[in-house]
């Protein structure tokens, strides 16, 4: 959730809890918008609908507790959904080609995996491993309002500057998902780690 989010999220609050009654004081939003900041608004409104229509428990106001609750169920579901995604790209798009995803926590996730490359080339005995693995560091990055991704997964290519010394333009990347939010995790996110040379590309490049 972003600053600019912050009135959206106190009206919905004052509104829900007025729906239940009950008085809403500025500590009570702030405690609100504290917890809620790594989720986002739909999130939050579904969670507080799920609440209201809970037969057990909506009869009852909601506390930050129950939304919570709710939203990390919601974040298994959504690692599982991510993992599918980089699972189907590392068919489709293949370890030698850049590659962006809609979703930054899911570039995140890769990199703590040992990058896009590596997870390409992984072995069928160790996809389970590293499904599980890739799951628990989504579900933590997606909790998080900050945190620090590579804005490109680099494949397995030749570096820019080989293209560039030949007069090209270095291959685009491939942008998986929704292609607006794609190119905001490019935009928004960090260096990439420069590209190890083989022996190939090393003779290539003395050659140019």
């Amino acid at each position: 959730m972003q600053p600019h989010d912050k009135p959206a999220l106190f009206k919905l609050v004052a509104d829900v809890l007025g729906y239940y009654r009950q008085d809403v004081s500025p500590f009570v939003l702030n405690v609100w918008w504290s917890a809620c900041q790594p989720f986002d608004m739909d999130q939050v409104s579904k969670a507080l609908t799920a609440h209201a229509t809970n037969p057990d428990h909506g009869q009852f106001a909601p506390k930050v507790a129950d939304v919570v609750r709710i939203l990390t169920g919601t974040h298994s579901d959504r690692a599982q959904l991510a993992w599918g995604k980089v699972h189907e790209a590392m068919s489709s798009v293949g370890g030698y080609t850049d590659v962006v995803f809609d979703d930054p926590a899911i570039h995140a996730a890769i990199n703590d995996c040992g990058g896009w490359v590596k997870l390409c080339r992984s072995e069928l005995d160790d996809i389970s491993y590293l499904q599980h693995r890739f799951g628990q560091s989504y579900q933590a990055y997606s909790g998080m309002a900050e945190y620090e991704y590579p804005k490109v997964l680099t494949g397995d290519r030749s570096p820019d500057s080989m293209f560039l010394k030949r007069g090209l333009q270095p291959p685009a990347p491939v942008y998986v998902g929704d292609q607006g939010k794609a190119k905001q995790t490019f935009l928004l996110g960090g260096p990439t780690k420069e590209r190890e040379l083989t022996e190939n590309e090393r003779m290539f490049a003395s050659a140019l």
